[in-house]
């Protein structure tokens, strides 16, 4: 049986919708698809620009400014969501550790009375030797 970890339980209890929003965020905050984005962009304003395949988009690329409208009337909110759940998973992550920081404090405290009642007996256990050893020295 293995112990589930507090990512492990939020991990579970996500929607569809916020695991698709976090994929999209992933996905669009990385070089992969900027690379893509720019290769897109190249070859739409080539082809318009050469007249290759007719000019369905003509300089100053109207459609292409609409797309990326929509890309980004889109992608901002959907960014937003995952970044919430982000602040959302770094809040229980904080918890988590300061769960585990009072945990860690009490054992250390309670390791700490233990050394000093040891600490104690030691030094309870010299006095007795050096007691003895006055003793003998007098007798």
């Amino acid at each position: 049986m293995s112990v589930k970890t507090w990512l492990d339980k939020h991990t579970e209890s996500l929607t569809v919708g916020q695991r698709l929003a976090d994929w999209v965020a992933n996905g669009m905050g990385s070089w992969r698809f900027i690379i893509w984005q720019t290769v897109f962009v190249a070859v739409w304003m080539l082809l318009n620009v050469i007249g290759y395949i007719r000019h369905w988009d003509a300089y100053p690329f109207i459609l292409l400014n609409l797309i990326f409208s929509t890309q980004a009337a889109y992608a901002a909110p959907i960014i937003m969501m995952s970044q919430n759940r982000q602040s959302e998973r770094d809040r229980m992550q904080a918890l988590e550790d300061y769960r585990t920081n009072q945990e860690a404090k009490l054992e250390i405290e309670a390791l700490q009375i233990q050394l000093n009642k040891i600490e104690t007996e030691k030094l309870d256990k010299i006095m007795l030797m050096i007691e003895e050893i006055k003793k003998r020295i007098n007798d």
